[in-house]
């Protein structure tokens, strides 16, 4: 009787080939935008925040230019310490072409901000 470590514990290319392509399909899903949501134009991403920024901050500093639907600043999860960026929904396309074009580079809490369309 012959025996072979090799075979034992080798792997069949067949199962291979299974996983790579299970997982390249669920990164090019999760990559590519969904054709069923578009974006209006009035969301905006916001990076370069400091970590003791708050919500009602971030909305008093972009109501300025109009009328803030909605912030969210990103967490981490564990920690509950911000990430340093966030999105805001303002009212309309207008007001937030106005946001990017002049608090973009603006200083928040020490910090220059970055303002951006979030496709």
């Amino acid at each position: 009787m012959s025996y072979s470590r090799r075979s034992r514990y080798s792997r069949s290319p067949s199962y291979k080939r299974s996983v790579s392509r299970s997982l390249s399909r669920s990164r090019s899903r999760s990559r590519s935008p969904s054709s069923d949501v578009e974006n209006p134009g009035n969301n905006l991403y916001v990076t370069g925040l400091s970590p003791r920024v708050t919500k009602r901050e971030l909305e008093k500093h972009f109501s300025a230019e109009g009328t803030v639907l909605d912030v969210h600043l990103v967490a981490d999860p564990w920690t509950r310490e911000s990430r340093g960026f966030g999105f805001i929904t303002m009212s309309s396309n207008e007001e937030a072409e106005r946001c990017i074009k002049y608090l973009n580079r603006s200083v928040l809490e020490g910090r220059i901000i970055t303002v951006e369309k979030f496709f």
